[in-house]
């Protein structure tokens, strides 16, 4: 698959386009993706040592960089969580190691996702400043190699915009190569999500009965 120079498709093809289509006078109103945050929780390493390691692993090699822990600043009770207790990991990434893993995510990690049907377009916040991307598996990942771990896990990409709105970063996104659902697609998708669900609670019901 032929791989595209991100930072030369902003300049080139991105930048023009969305003065044309936004009415923008000036190069530097154009949106841009600031950062990029990678982030993986730990509620499932209590009493498993080994998966905290292989998180951080995950999270290593895929950036380059140690993620930085986050803690817990108040005790909840619900969820047995005391107060300073790590409750998970992330990674920020800028510059170049952020464009490399834009371009690693489009071109490899997303088409090699299980039944992939693109991304939804309802992902971003309400203010368009950011998009959440939620993958269920770190094999997804060039970096990681299936055969070298015993224990999978999932993670959070949030991908941060200097965007003023949701119709700017939508486009944004779009036009650097992330491929969006169509309405139509992700009515079906989400259709499909809920008869799956459905299907696993009568499944489930049957155990229960036997």
């Amino acid at each position: 698959m032929k791989t595209v120079d991100l930072k030369n498709r902003y300049e080139k093809e991105v930048i023009p386009q969305m003065m044309r289509d936004f009415g923008y006078t000036n190069k530097l109103q154009v949106p841009r993706i600031v950062k990029v945050t990678l982030n993986i929780g730990t509620s499932k390493t209590t009493g498993n040592p080994k998966l905290m390691d292989v998180m951080v692993n995950t999270l290593t090699r895929i950036t380059g960089q140690k993620p930085v822990f986050t803690k817990a600043r108040q005790s909840i009770s619900a969820f047995k969580v005391r107060e300073g207790q790590v409750v998970g990991m992330k990674v920020t990434l800028r510059g170049k190691r952020m464009t490399d893993f834009i371009t690693r995510c489009i071109n490899v990690a997303l088409p090699r996702v299980r039944d992939f049907q693109g991304i939804s377009p309802h992902s971003f916040d309400p203010a368009g400043k950011s998009y959440t991307l939620a993958f269920k598996e770190q094999i997804v990942l060039p970096e990681i190699k299936s055969d070298e771990i015993d224990k999978l896990h999932g993670m959070e990409v949030t991908f941060s915009l200097s965007s003023s709105g949701i119709k700017e970063s939508f486009a944004l996104m779009k036009m650097l190569g992330f491929p969006f659902r169509t309405e139509a697609q992700e009515q079906e998708y989400l259709e499909n999500v809920k008869r799956m669900k459905e299907a696993k609670r009568q499944r489930e019901r049957a155990r229960q009965r036997i």
